[in-house]
């Protein structure tokens, strides 16, 4: 029942997305992104638009988003198994896989979005590909080292460094989530929550959906560490979800956006794509254990930063929106 649901409410925020996007009249392919303003500037200029093609290749042949990204998650597997060898050419060819799995993980939501087909079970199974992708990655170059001859640590570092991402791609999917929800805010549209979660959650049955409810008990897991690490943000997610009930002043949606604008370009550095040019610049010089140092040490001291600038900026926010609502 929950994804029904979803389904609606999906295609809901497609709608009003499309709509309030008057850049998107501009361009078929620009109709398909979440929003100019959290796209990177390889994702505009390369991914994006191969990822369209795909998608109308895809939408041709009637393929599901979900079996697309399977495929992208197939590549991007073999891809962190190539990196296993010291042979620069077999690198090469991994390289190649990666960035094919990058774009069909680009055309999977393109496609999504242009048949309308989004929904909360796509994310998930998306989410899921792009983790098992770089488990692999970090797996195969742990041991590539380990048979070297490397102590057994290195997959303690590995690990560590797995850890540190998906802290950091969570937190930047939090961020980037309300943003696009203040731009596309409409009264039938909700933000989802681990308390919202929580509840679809319970009304599935293990013995009847298991399938649903695991997936749902991965999204609900991953809302909880976003909500942890961003305890600010939270609270003015759910007051601006109860009180304006997605009818946002434009004033206060101005507000953050101004705000939360200037970050944009940093919270992208904690995305897929500056991840994958250091391996790919590591491999070259056949040194992918920095890669791991650069998980680490840059992006974990980028990510304190940016949540610091976000939780300052959520909590001044929440006090005008709590002084908004009180007036209203």
């Amino acid at each position: 029942m929950f994804l029904r649901h979803c389904g609606r409410r999906e295609r809901a925020i497609t709608l009003s997305f499309m709509l309030q996007r008057k850049d998107a009249l501009d361009s078929p392919v620009e109709a398909t992104y979440k929003a100019r303003a959290v796209e990177g500037v390889l994702d505009v200029y390369f991914y994006r638009p191969i990822g369209f093609r795909l998608a109308e290749l895809f939408a041709k042949l009637k393929m599901t988003p979900s079996a697309v990204t399977l495929l992208a998650g197939l590549c991007g597997v073999v891809a962190g198994h190539l990196y296993y060898y010291r042979n620069l050419g077999l690198n090469i060819v991994g390289m190649v896989l990666h960035v094919c799995c990058n774009a069909l993980d680009n055309a999977d939501g393109q496609l999504a979005r242009l048949t309308h087909r989004e929904t909360r079970e796509g994310r998930i199974i998306d989410s899921i590909a792009d983790h098992l992708v770089f488990v692999s990655v970090y797996f195969h170059l742990a041991l590539r080292y380990f048979v070297a001859g490397t102590s057994p640590a290195i997959f303690l570092l590995a690990f560590a460094a797995g850890i540190s991402h998906a802290l950091q791609g969570a937190a930047a999917d939090y961020y980037r989530s309300t943003y696009l929800y203040f731009r596309t805010a409409s009264a039938s549209l909700k933000l989802d929550s681990a308390s919202l979660l929580e509840t679809d959650y319970e009304e599935l049955h293990w013995h009847r959906e298991p399938w649903r409810k695991l997936l749902l008990a991965l999204y609900l897991n991953f809302m909880r560490q976003q909500e942890i690490l961003s305890p600010h943000l939270k609270k003015l997610r759910d007051l601006i979800s109860e009180v304006f009930q997605g009818e946002i002043p434009k004033l206060l949606k101005g507000r953050y956006q101004k705000s939360a604008s200037p970050t944009l370009k940093w919270w992208g550095l904690l995305m897929t794509n500056t991840r994958m040019l250091v391996l790919f610049a590591f491999l070259f010089i056949s040194q992918p254990i920095y890669y791991f140092w650069f998980e680490l040490i840059p992006l974990n001291l980028l990510l304190i930063y940016l949540i610091t600038r976000q939780e300052q900026m959520a909590e001044s926010l929440l006090e005008v929106a709590e002084r908004w609502g009180d007036s209203a």
